[in-house]
């Protein structure tokens, strides 16, 4: 038992160490950054036209700090392992291509599982399709889920693969899908 306790206080040591060491890495990265800035303004008008100007995607500074530095905090070794509730497909009976997507029909207040891991940066109401949820999956695509009850999600959360996106208000889900602007097929993502 003592030497569990033990295991555990110097898996938190090292983990407090860990984070200590991230949270000072990133200050430093943001402080040369600020200098410069300051020493060459072309380059801050470079960030805003990217940054403010065009869609700035965010899972790739997301993937790019977790290939560099991991997870924020790492404490998968002090909780149990998680076993998933739900991690499904999406299933539909029919389908219908609508405006700039898709229109799936579903089951009433069908259960949406999320298509690929990404961040949500969109919630809100869509004209002509109703409440949507829109998510920048990994791999730079962006869709939209719309018609669905979203609760368990804000604004720039991160989403996993196959986990609860929320239930459809109706038996309709309309999917779209984009990159960088520009409409995608459906087909190659259903």
């Amino acid at each position: 038992m003592q030497r569990k306790t033990l295991k555990k206080k110097l898996v938190l040591k090292k983990n407090v160490r860990n984070f200590i060491s991230r949270v000072l890495l990133t200050i430093i990265i943001f402080l040369v950054g600020l200098i410069t800035i300051k020493q060459y303004p072309h380059i801050k008008t470079t960030i805003i036209n990217n940054v403010y100007e065009k869609s700035f995607k965010f899972t790739k500074i997301k993937n790019f700090y977790q290939k560099y530095f991991g997870n924020i905090l790492s404490v998968n070794s002090l909780t149990p392992e998680e076993q998933p509730v739900f991690n499904e497909k999406i299933t539909y009976t029919k389908i219908t291509p609508f405006k700039d997507g898709v229109e799936l029909t579903v089951t009433k207040n069908y259960m949406v599982p999320i298509l690929e891991s990404g961040i949500v940066i969109y919630i809100g109401e869509k004209e002509s399709y109703g409440s949507t949820i829109i998510i920048e999956q990994i791999d730079g695509i962006d869709v939209s889920y719309s018609n669905v009850n979203v609760s368990n999600y804000k604004l720039y959360d991160y989403v996993e693969k196959g986990k609860l996106l929320g239930e459809t208000k109706s038996d309709k889900l309309y999917l779209i899908f984009q990159k960088n602007g520009e409409y995608l097929d459906y087909k190659k993502y259903l």
